[in-house]
């Protein structure tokens, strides 16, 4: 299985949050879109297609040919419906900075249907520019969503999102050649471990871990939680400890053995893993972060019906069973996880026990959605942040 790119790109200064300021000073209308502005004539029914845009190597392909997604496939085959398919998001901020001028003057952006992070899918929530999906329409995600899935703080009840994959955000170790088991964030603090850990050099990405490490209730984090666990990661590059801040080359990293342990996605651990069984992946025992990519249907969207039912297909357990089978990162329907046990063959049924696939009860009970970074608290803190990586 080739090497899955990162799904949490790292944000870069203030990014997007610049942008919106400079074209507010332009004169540009105010960016907020209110719920009745945001839909446009539907043409699903007379155009039967729909425009999708995904992160790369994110999606089932056929073994004998990559350019073959079978579940789109089946999906053109049950409903007519054929998928523009693009796989054009390489970067949260890139992919804002290129549709947030239109969405902002209230124009269409092409797209129908889109995957990004959850803390950006937050800032188009809160900027009103991803349309309430018709939920009446898709039984397969009010059935089979993730319960732990439905209701984050900045779209609570998951009105205008649904994730595409979910992950967990962990530490990755090589246990043989640490000598000795990883088992709080802590534990990254340890002498032994002075210039070979890495962190995420991102925002979104890193604040959530670092900040459970300190008992933080992450659900609820405050200002004062943030600027603590700053000033210990701060004191940390005083001292050398850290290697390096680094985006998803961590993995090269970890497999070559210029570190030992660092901040890991499930997803990718379960590559590593395959590569080298010394490389372990641990949920903290303070916790972790779960979270997601997520769809969203943009504003001004001409296929709206259309992309909501290809949402509800990817929440057929059978489909997201496949998916899962291909990308390896936590399946956002728990059903698939029969579907996988039942398989004829045995390494798909094994996949069914992947807590990193499917989290038991335990895992879970250690898994928290983070409280996003409202636009207000953005610039401040991204400057904190950035001034201790080096961005």
């Amino acid at each position: 299985m080739p090497e899955l790119p990162s799904r949490r790109a790292a944000l870069r200064g203030l990014g997007a949050a610049g942008l919106l300021a400079a074209l507010a000073g332009c004169g540009v209308p105010a960016a907020y879109v209110p719920e009745d502005r945001r839909r446009a004539p539907d043409l699903s029914d007379r155009d039967r297609a729909l425009a999708f845009s995904n992160w790369p190597l994110y999606i089932d392909t056929d073994d004998e040919d990559e350019e073959s997604r079978p579940t789109l496939e089946a999906f053109t085959r049950k409903t007519g419906i054929q998928v523009r398919y693009t796989e054009e998001i390489n970067d949260n901020d890139e992919f804002f900075g290129k549709v947030s001028p239109a969405l902002m003057n209230h124009q269409a952006t092409g797209h129908d249907l889109v995957v990004v992070s959850d803390w950006m899918a937050a800032r188009f929530v809160h900027l009103g520019w991803a349309q309430k999906m018709d939920r009446s329409a898709q039984s397969n995600v009010a059935r089979h969503l993730d319960p732990q899935l439905r209701s984050p703080a900045f779209d609570e009840g998951r009105l205008h999102t649904v994730p595409w994959q979910s992950g967990i955000t962990g530490i990755a170790y090589n246990r043989r050649a640490l000598g000795r088991e990883i088992k709080s964030v802590k534990d990254l603090w340890h002498p032994d471990l002075a210039g070979r850990v890495t962190l995420f050099s991102g925002l979104d990405e890193s604040f959530s871990l670092l900040m459970q490490g300190n008992g933080t209730d992450v659900t609820r984090w405050t200002e004062s939680d943030f600027h603590r666990m700053c000033d210990q990661v701060e004191n940390m590059v005083r001292k050398k400890h850290i290697r390096r801040f680094t985006g998803n080359d961590y993995t090269s990293d970890l497999g070559k053995g210029d570190v030992l342990a660092c901040q890991a996605y499930s997803g990718d651990a379960i590559q590593l893993r395959a590569d080298n069984p010394d490389i372990e992946f641990v949920v903290p025992e303070e916790g972790g972060e779960l979270w997601a990519e997520s769809l969203l249907v943009p504003n001004l969207a001409r296929h709206k019906a259309n992309a909501e039912a290809l949402v509800d297909h990817y929440y057929d357990p059978a489909v997201a069973a496949e998916l899962a089978a291909a990308v390896n990162y936590v399946c956002p329907v728990p059903a698939a996880r029969e579907v996988l046990a039942a398989s004829p063959d045995q390494e798909t049924a094994r996949l069914a026990e992947n807590p990193l696939i499917f989290p038991d009860d335990a895992m879970r009970r250690r898994l928290a959605v983070a409280r996003d970074i409202s636009s207000a608290e953005r610039p401040a803190l991204a400057k904190r942040w950035n001034a201790i990586v080096g961005l």
